[in-house]
């Protein structure tokens, strides 16, 4: 099998450090093709490494366009939105998508124009646009089902998830949980089954019940080491964090907000940052240590304005309020 081959195959199945390791050993000129740059983009945004996914994914994009790639430029766009997006630089996320969007039609690639609707979609869930996102989420899951794409279908019930929480929707926030387990358990991805473990975590902590998070938590946690996911372990971090909360365990809600606050920090994760500085704000707030607690309060607040975020930083201002 060529070795883009190879690349290409450990991407797909989620092996993303090995796909890494892969490119680092392969040779000039293969390793400077667009389409290998843009696997080994892949790979090492999955792995937490914004810096070299950035590089390796704007050299792929200037080459393809100078092919005239249209193909090439939509998937490598959709990719850098995706980092924007982990920076926190929501603007420039927005518009990489829906030029990624745009190309998808002109293409008519369904399986792109399902992966740009779910990622404009966070954008507008995250900004509080809720009927856009619900909207956008629901096309991107029919596009998926036609298709018969399981992750795709998995991530999109994820994200569905968090539309119908933010709503109060509670019985369509649990079944579409439910089924973003479902999904991903058909495609026995590790990374993808601690993303929708810990989002079925964090419902069951919403709903009251944190012994259910807590088991639910311990499988997601074993998914996210299995796969080497970093991101995946400080999301386990974040919502263990959020549970010690509901139990009134303060010291063990800062020790997991901390520590997944360090890795979102390491690896440029502003959302998660601002999220794990809220949590740590609250724990501190509650242990009586006000400075503590106002510094990262206004952490927390930044990255949440840099988001442009008024819902996380209306729910921040409620959860400290005297």
């Amino acid at each position: 099998m060529a070795v883009a081959q190879v690349l290409r195959a450990l991407v797909g199945a989620g092996r993303f450090q090995d796909a890494l390791e892969q490119f680092r050993e392969m040779a000039a000129p293969e390793s400077r093709r667009p389409d290998v740059q843009l696997l080994a983009a892949t790979a090492a945004t999955r792995m937490g490494e914004l810096d070299l996914g950035t590089g390796l994914g704007v050299e792929a994009l200037g080459q393809f366009s100078t092919r005239g790639d249209r193909d090439g430029r939509m998937r490598t766009l959709n990719l850098l939105g995706a980092i924007h997006w982990e920076r926190g630089q929501i603007g420039e996320a927005e518009w990489c998508f829906a030029d990624a969007l745009q190309l998808a039609r002109q293409l008519d690639d369904t399986l792109m124009q399902a992966r740009a609707y779910n990622n404009l979609a966070s954008v507008a869930h995250l900004q509080g646009r809720s009927d856009e996102a619900a909207a956008l989420y629901r096309g991107a899951l029919l596009a998926y089902q036609r298709l018969g794409d399981r992750r795709g279908t998995a991530e999109t019930y994820h994200n569905l998830g968090f539309a119908y929480r933010q709503a109060g929707e509670w019985r369509e926030a649990e079944n579409a949980a439910a089924n973003a387990v479902r999904h991903a358990e058909v495609v026995g991805e590790p990374a993808l089954l601690a993303l929708v473990l810990g989002a079925k975590a964090e419902l069951s902590i919403e709903r009251g019940d944190p012994a259910l998070a807590g088991r639910e938590l311990e499988r997601a946690a074993r998914h996210a080491e299995s796969a080497g996911d970093e991101i995946g372990r400080a999301e386990v971090h974040r919502v263990e964090a959020l549970n010690a909360l509901r139990l009134g365990d303060w010291q063990r809600a800062l020790s997991h907000a901390l520590t997944a606050h360090s890795v979102a920090m390491q690896h440029e994760s502003v959302l998660l940052a601002a999220e794990c500085a809220g949590i740590a704000a609250c724990a501190s707030k509650a242990l009586g240590q006000t400075g503590d607690a106002a510094e990262y309060r206004l952490q927390a607040e930044a990255g949440f304005r840099q988001l442009g975020a008024k819902r996380l930083l209306e729910e921040l201002g409620s959860d400290l309020a005297d």
